[in-house]
């Protein structure tokens, strides 16, 4: 969770839509027990589209998913050379902690965690990045990146990801620079450009063509700013729950070190991520123990405070002014109940973006692809269906030949 996202919300410039919803939809049941998300609805509301196109059914892989099959993961890849397994079978960088938690989803995803070099101009050996490769990659479609939030890890995907993974996508789940489980012995710097620079690098070096880049909450952030800089190196963009509209820290580079790293020790503290847990999720889940635990794993490496008071101390993400410079075709996902970013918020960055839809989960918080895993997997494989459908369209169009 991102402690800036929680700043009063500016008022949006485009007006809700009134509390009486005139658009129908068939209500999704809540998150909570992994049964739940059994259910699936027949389809999603659409609130906002700046397209008058509709969207295509949901492709037969996730549609035809079994109850067992929705929060099923591949088989754990193989570590890289370099990047030794303990006996339970975890990559020996994983914190010890991991062996406490519970949550299958979590642990299998957790097995399937490696770091490949990434060389940066900022550091003069390659950076062992963390990421979940995806287990074959493809050349007919776009590869799907899937980044995380303020102070989180790939591990935030551990639901969604084996659902995209199954409907045929090339998914990638990548930990942002400073955070995640990256190898940070030598402490690179971890402000903005750092983390863009390395982001480029990492796409250049193993993905190498057009992806769509999928930020959630403070993920948005680094997505519009990767974007607007390497605007070749994206196809499309989705944002879930976008914090976007903070404007990061002020300056704190003459603030005393001590202080930085005292609050940074909070920021990690159990009480603290207890609280940030429940303002993120419409319902207390059965798993909210086990999701604190999830979410702070990465903490416990010995380099983790050093990378975020280097990234607090030179002001964080302020890409207010790059949101209108976004080229791309967005989707916006918001949770109906996000008690973390207003959702004005989400109205108005529809507005601003030149190309965007705008959809909502019903009964949902903050994080959609934790909270309604199925849910969120449905509109992404549909905005990308959409897209698809519509350059079908538009190449069966046969040009008319006029004499000069």
């Amino acid at each position: 969770m991102n402690p800036h996202d929680t700043v009063a919300a500016p008022v949006a410039t485009r007006p809700a839509p009134p509390s009486s919803r005139p658009i129908t939809s068939v209500p999704l049941q809540r998150a909570g027990k992994r049964a739940a998300q059994q259910a699936q609805p027949d389809q999603m509301p659409l609130l906002l589209t700046s397209s008058s196109s509709s969207l295509r059914a949901l492709p037969p892989p996730l549609a035809a998913a079994s109850p067992r099959a929705c929060v099923r993961v591949a088989a754990s890849a193989s570590a890289p050379d370099g990047v030794g397994a303990t006996a339970s079978g975890f990559p020996s960088f994983i914190p010890r902690a991991v062996q406490r938690i519970r949550d299958g989803a979590a642990i299998r995803l957790a097995k399937r965690i490696e770091r490949v070099p990434v060389q940066t101009s900022f550091s003069g050996s390659p950076i062992l990045s963390s990421c979940v490769r995806p287990l074959k990659q493809q050349q007919d479609a776009d590869p799907i990146v899937l980044l995380h939030g303020f102070d989180s890890s790939c591990l935030e995907w551990r639901y969604t990801y084996p659902l995209l993974e199954e409907a045929g996508l090339e998914a990638w789940a990548v930990d942002i620079l400073g955070w995640g489980f990256s190898d940070l012995a030598t402490r690179p710097p971890c402000d903005v450009a750092s983390k863009r620079e390395h982001l480029y690098q990492f796409w250049k070096s193993y993905i190498k063509r057009p992806m769509v880049l999928v930020g959630p909450s403070l993920g948005a952030a680094v997505a519009i700013d990767f974007s607007v800089n390497y605007p070749e190196a994206v196809s499309k963009l989705i944002f879930i729950g976008a914090s976007v509209y903070s404007e990061g820290p002020k300056d704190m580079t003459r603030m005393p070190k001590f202080v930085s790293y005292a609050g940074v020790f909070i920021l990690k503290s159990l009480p603290l991520r207890f609280l940030a847990t429940g303002l993120a999720f419409n319902k207390t889940p059965n798993e909210f123990f086990d999701w604190v635990q999830i979410g702070r794993l990465h903490c416990l490496l010995p380099w983790w405070e050093d990378a975020t008071v280097d990234f607090m101390i030179r002001g964080g993400y302020n890409v207010i002014k790059q949101i209108k410079q976004v080229k791309h075709k967005c989707l916006i996902m918001w949770g109906e109940d996000d008690g973390i970013i207003s959702s004005k918020l989400a109205y108005r960055l529809h507005q601003e973006l030149p190309d965007a839809i705008l959809r909502q989960v019903r009964q949902c918080g903050h994080i959609p692809h934790v909270e309604k895993p199925r849910e969120a997997a449905k509109l992404v494989l549909e905005f990308l269906e959409r897209d698809k459908a519509e350059k079908a369209d538009g190449a069966s169009v046969t040009p008319v030949l006029t004499n000069g």
